[in-house]
């Protein structure tokens, strides 16, 4: 059994904005489209993209190729079914690796492909073969993983590995596991199979991110995730929100990327689908640095980490002091006032808190409110 005590090794993200994120609603992303977003997660660091699979349309064939040719670190590839004529038209169009999937559940055999497991690890085995003879990075999936007997998916990685997959993978296609049933499938699973593994977690009971940390501490060495976690439903797991959970675990496991190129990534993709940012995703809402309570912010005003665990800095952001409200205190007076290059004594502090706070029970008050009650006051600092 794997230890659960062990620290999450290196690991890999497959960013599938480009695969899973079109099936995001109302996703309509150009071939001009993707190339810009994959140029950028090329420049953040990621180490794979992956495509829908080139079956899908014409232009699905059309944006692999493309982005095949383009100048790119990151490994190319995309989503195939366990099908001979979908893995040599994935080869033709370039890709560096496939992501092979069938599904193994009784409802995905019975209502999608109608398969028995003999017929699934023959399929498999097939694809497998002609995909590592042409030399192309292979990994192979179970959809449905959670729903799916476990002695049955633990038969057909075992038989993956075997037939030389790089790596296999889990998904929780419909969104229902938790993390103590994450650790616990990966960590069997680990002492299954010899490859590598991947995890692939939907967002539908609110556990995508939990569920992929635990991945990684079971073992786990490649995660799916799409920017601000676009995909099928309500998505997958968000690759800004996992590299905060990461960086407070330890900030060492996500130096690798280019951390402040986050904020950008997340603004390309929510314009090109035409939505907002939420306010309280991790790192770039709008409210992740915000800071509100009197003595919340005294302390961050003296120390930061008192009440942050993680550094806007390293991310290209900026924490905010907010004083216009009721619940402000002295400390955050002191430091707008500094802000406008106004030094008050401590009287006259106390006074302009007190006279912010009776403003601001009135109702919702601005800090051009805050900042007129302190020019009032004003005594310019010396330099």
């Amino acid at each position: 059994m794997h230890n659960r005590n062990a620290p999450v090794q290196d690991f890999h993200f497959i960013d599938s904005t480009l695969r899973e994120g079109e099936q995001f609603r109302g996703t309509h992303f150009t071939i001009d489209d993707k190339k810009e977003i994959a140029r950028l997660l090329d420049r953040f660091g990621v180490e794979y993209m992956e495509l829908s699979t080139p079956v899908a349309s014409p232009q699905s064939a059309e944006a692999v190729r493309a982005l095949a040719d383009m100048p790119r670190g990151f490994k190319l590839l995309t989503h195939i079914r366990a099908d001979m004529d979908d893995a040599k038209l994935a080869v033709d169009c370039g890709v560096d690796g496939a992501d092979v999937y069938i599904g193994t559940s009784n409802y995905m055999r019975e209502y999608s492909h109608g398969k028995s497991l003999e017929q699934v690890i023959e399929m498999g085995q097939r694809v497998v073969e002609y995909l590592n003879e042409q030399n192309i990075e292979t990994r192979f999936s179970t959809e449905d993983t959670f729903r799916s007997n476990f002695a049955d998916v633990m038969t057909v990685y075992r038989a993956m590995d075997l037939a030389g997959v790089d790596r296999v993978g889990v998904a929780d296609t419909v969104g229902i596991a938790d993390p103590l049933s994450t650790y616990n499938l990966i960590s069997n699973l680990r002492d299954v199979v010899n490859c590598d593994i991947e995890f692939h977690g939907h967002n539908d009971s609110g556990c995508a991110v939990a569920n992929a940390f635990c991945a990684l501490q079971a073992g786990a060495t490649h995660i799916d995730t799409t920017v601000l976690g676009i995909g099928e439903r309500n998505g997958i797991t968000p690759m800004g929100t996992l590299i905060a959970r990461l960086y407070t675990c330890d900030k060492s496991l996500v130096e690798k990327y280019d951390l402040p190129l986050l904020g950008e990534i997340e603004d390309l993709v929510a314009r090109k689908l035409g939505i907002v940012i939420p306010f309280n995703t991790p790192i770039t809402g709008e409210v992740a640095f915000h800071h509100k309570a009197g003595v919340h912010t005294k302390a961050v005003l003296q120390n930061p980490t008192t009440y942050e665990a993680i550094d806007p800095d390293d991310f290209g952001m900026s924490r905010f002091i907010d004083v216009a409200h009721r619940l402000v205190g002295r400390n955050a007076i002191r430091n707008r006032a500094l802000t406008l290059g106004l030094e008050l004594p401590e009287d006259m502090l106390r006074l302009v808190t007190t006279q912010v706070k009776a403003l601001a029970d009135l109702g919702p008050i601005t800090i051009r409110d805050v900042d007129d009650i302190l020019y009032e006051l004003m005594q310019p600092v010396e330099d």
